[in-house]
């Protein structure tokens, strides 16, 4: 089970997430984490970007973590190795 202050990046627009950690900061989280695999990376770095410039500018990116899985194919013998990102934002005083 994930943590109540986590927004996943899938396949929706850029803004439903940057609306969801805007939320959970109203909601007094002093800290959101952004995750991301594959391809929605650099959607995650733009819901943080965009968060702390356009909305919450007490919020910063205190870390960033990466790491890369090697998955199994399913109908093959093939590895595939898949990137995460890990963005945590803290409100500042």
């Amino acid at each position: 089970m994930a943590d109540d202050n986590t927004v996943f990046i899938g396949r929706k627009e850029t803004m439903a997430y940057v609306l969801a950690a805007v939320t959970l900061f109203n909601k007094d989280y002093k800290k959101v984490v952004i995750k991301a695999r594959g391809r929605s990376i650099s959607k995650a770095v733009d819901v943080a970007e965009i968060t702390r410039h356009r909305f919450i500018e007490k919020a910063e990116i205190t870390d960033i973590v990466t790491d890369t899985e090697k998955i199994d194919e399913k109908d093959s013998d093939r590895t595939v190795n898949v990137s995460s990102i890990e963005i945590t934002m803290e409100l500042k005083d």
